[in-house]
């Protein structure tokens, strides 16, 4: 649903922004990536990909960013509010 809104934006650029909570990484996550960092940027990739595989958006429209847990939606330290911090956001730039 949202690749096909995303690719009626022909004429613009594409950053999807990865985001997660402030819990230090555990169990088989830390196996692969060593910090919040990595996971957030590996969580835009993800998307990424997703938007030029599955709803063939141009790859030079995209771009993947991540920001760990520098940018959360929601501060208070509570299972919901970690919950609204894991995400990913799609953000549309003119060219």
């Amino acid at each position: 649903k949202v690749g096909r809104i995303v690719a009626s934006y022909e004429d613009w650029k594409i950053d999807v922004e990865g985001h997660t909570d402030n819990q230090p990484i555990g169990g088989t996550l830390l196996e692969r990536y060593p910090s919040n960092w990595e996971l957030s940027v590996a969580r835009a990739s993800s998307a990424v990909r997703f938007l030029q595989i599955e709803s063939g958006i141009d790859p030079t429209l995209l771009s993947a960013r991540g920001f760990g847990e520098t940018k959360p939606l929601d501060i208070d330290d509570t299972p919901d509010a970690r919950r609204k911090n894991r995400r990913v956001e799609v953000v549309l730039r003119k060219k």
